[in-house]
């Protein structure tokens, strides 16, 4: 075990769990966020010394809260993982300005509160912010209105934080899986969406939470200490086949 500390959002399940256990077995004290409790605390308890704190990263209060923690606690920070999010699709139309809202306070305010709230332990030793956003904010697609807006400002957001802070030894990069093999997508995707999404990765596949976590725990080590501002799309190389119909691959 080393000394520095890790704090992922969104570590109840999926990508954040599965960069908690990475980061984990890379010796990092870890701090695991998230707003169910439940599903938090059975996550936490197969992580040895995990601190788990309950927390709503769109609520101000609850993030001022959750880092008084981890200041008590350990002091210091080294590593903000901004995993949190929520997938929330469906067609302009009828996506209200409360849904509109739900997307936004969540998958761009909480990256905002979170990483202003963690500044001043990021940047006593010079740190490193990793935010995730999606192949969804790269690429326009249908009916995701809010969660692609959201996930796009996500981007220009971390190089906002890169510009402006590298001042003061501060590294931020952004991740954007594209499809990935989660509980959430096993449930919501047909056989007839996994099968197009398929023909469009060049890898022919979708990923697993696994590759995913290497890439943040990469971009968030010593290993990538001269990498600020940039966006790395982690998607089987589904963004960099464009609009190129997988019909003329053959």
């Amino acid at each position: 075990m080393n000394d520095t500390v890790a704090l992922i959002t969104g570590a109840a399940r999926g990508i954040g769990l599965a960069t908690a256990a990475l980061f984990n077995a890379e010796g990092r004290r870890i701090v695991m966020l998230d707003r169910d409790t439940d599903e938090l605390t059975e996550a936490a308890a197969t992580l040895p010394g995990a601190l788990a704190i309950t927390c709503d990263v769109s609520s101000p209060q609850q993030v001022a809260q959750a880092i008084a923690e981890v200041e008590q606690t350990y002091g210091r920070l080294d590593i903000l993982v901004n995993n949190a999010g929520v997938a929330d699709f469906g067609p302009l139309a009828e996506t209200d300005f409360s849904r509109w809202r739900r997307v936004m306070e969540t998958n761009l305010d909480g990256v905002f509160l979170m990483s202003q709230a963690c500044l001043a332990l990021l940047s006593a030793r010079g740190g490193a912010i990793v935010n995730i956003a999606s192949i969804s904010g790269l690429r326009a697609s249908t009916l995701r209105i809010a969660y692609g807006t959201s996930k796009a400002a996500v981007i220009h957001l971390t190089k906002q934080q890169a510009a402006e802070l590298g001042e003061v030894g501060i590294r931020a990069n952004c991740v954007c899986p594209g499809p990935v093999d989660t509980k959430l997508a096993l449930a919501v995707h047909s056989p007839e969406i996994r099968a197009a999404y398929h023909d469009a990765i060049p890898l022919n596949r979708y990923g697993t939470e696994r590759e995913i976590a290497d890439v943040i725990c990469f971009l968030a080590s010593e290993r990538a200490s001269y990498v600020t501002g940039q966006v790395v799309a982690s998607d089987g190389g589904f963004d960099a086949t464009g609009v190129g119909l997988p019909a003329l691959r053959g």
